[in-house]
């Protein structure tokens, strides 16, 4: 079974029960601290969803504890997370100044676990055959406030390309996806064109540029590598004459594909894993387990040593975030892992 499959399946059950059900905790279950109410609570970004619901998968199986996993994207979970409704939270991008005001507000600490990379993907249909490569200033000549009902041709992005039209698709307002896109294309978090087809599954995205000969589209890079076969990645250059880069593990890894190459992260309450052990265990074995489940769902696992120093910084219970609540685009692995040890 695909994780995307298995993500469609996910979303059936929580239109119809709000959760994920899993067996009852065991009496004698250390991870759960004998409580038969013991529960890990979990939303936010859909793009981490696919790990997430990996870890719980294991997690669960092994510990007989409940967990649920929603999907509110990263700003609608982040609203829940620091409202104290949930001790873990997805993101796809940092924690941003409003957010963080919230949570001290209140009383809220977390902290902050980077556990992957991803290289959000701009694809098109496999019938397009004009486009090469793509620049960050035709990306932002179709995506920026302007272009809504004005830009609706690929003809009028570049007049080397047909006139034919242009269908968009991307990541809903709430989603870190959308914040990141946006601030790395457009220059501004949440400054786009309205009238895309917008959509926190992205499986929503993929069939939409399959099913359209003009669309393009973007989303996370494992929804790619899922469908490779049905929808086409387009290189991006950061410039005219900079050399267009296709995503991949190792642009992501030595940091030429730019600006699309982002860490995921989860964020912690420090009074979940503080006070209740099934959180604690949840986590321990969140980032003991991570790098072959972020292999096995299509993302960019971080290198062992800098692993290491996320469970060292888990293990301190080290509060705070590295970022200051300011949207960042295009940071590198080793300057990310500084900025928690």
């Amino acid at each position: 079974m695909t994780f995307v499959y298995k993500r469609l399946l996910f979303i059936s059950l929580l239109a119809m029960t709000a959760c994920l059900v899993a067996c009852s905790p065991s009496k004698d279950n250390a991870a759960s601290g004998n409580n038969k109410n013991a529960i890990v609570k979990i939303d936010g970004s859909s793009t981490v969803f696919p790990i997430t619901e990996a870890v719980s998968e294991e997690f669960q199986i092994e510990t007989k504890t409940h967990v649920t996993v929603g999907i509110s994207g990263t700003g609608g979970g982040f609203k829940k997370f620091c409202r104290g409704e949930t001790d873990v939270q997805n993101a796809s991008r940092p924690i941003l100044e409003k957010e963080m005001a919230a949570c001290k507000a209140a009383g809220i600490e977390f902290i902050e676990l980077p556990i992957a990379f991803d290289a959000l993907t701009v694809v098109v249909n496999p019938k397009n055959d004009f486009i090469k490569s793509i620049t960050v200033a035709e990306l932002k000549k179709m995506w920026a406030p302007e272009a809504q009902q004005t830009i609706t041709t690929w003809q009028q992005v570049n007049p080397a390309w047909p006139d034919t039209a242009l269908k968009l698709f991307g990541a809903g307002s709430d989603s870190g996806t959308f914040d990141y896109f946006t601030e790395a294309i457009v220059g501004k978090a949440k400054s786009s064109r309205g009238d895309f087809t917008a959509s926190e599954d992205d499986n929503v995205l993929v069939q939409g540029v399959i099913n359209d000969k003009g669309g393009l589209g973007y989303f996370g890079y494992a929804y790619y590598e899922e469908n490779q076969d049905k929808i086409k990645a387009v290189p991006i250059a950061l410039d005219e004459k900079s050399a267009a880069v296709l995503p991949s593990k190792q642009s992501v890894m030595d940091g030429t594909y730019q600006p699309l190459s982002r860490p995921l992260f989860i964020y912690v309450s420090a009074k979940s894993a503080k006070e209740k052990p099934e959180v604690k265990a949840f986590v321990d074995a969140y980032l003991r387990d991570a790098t072959a489940l972020i292999e096995e769902v299509k993302f960019i696992p971080l290198p062992e040593k800098d692993m290491q120093a996320v469970q060292a910084h888990w293990a301190a219970l080290k509060t705070g975030t590295g970022f200051g609540g300011k949207p960042e685009v295009g940071i590198k692995i080793e300057d990310l892992l500084k900025r928690i040890q």
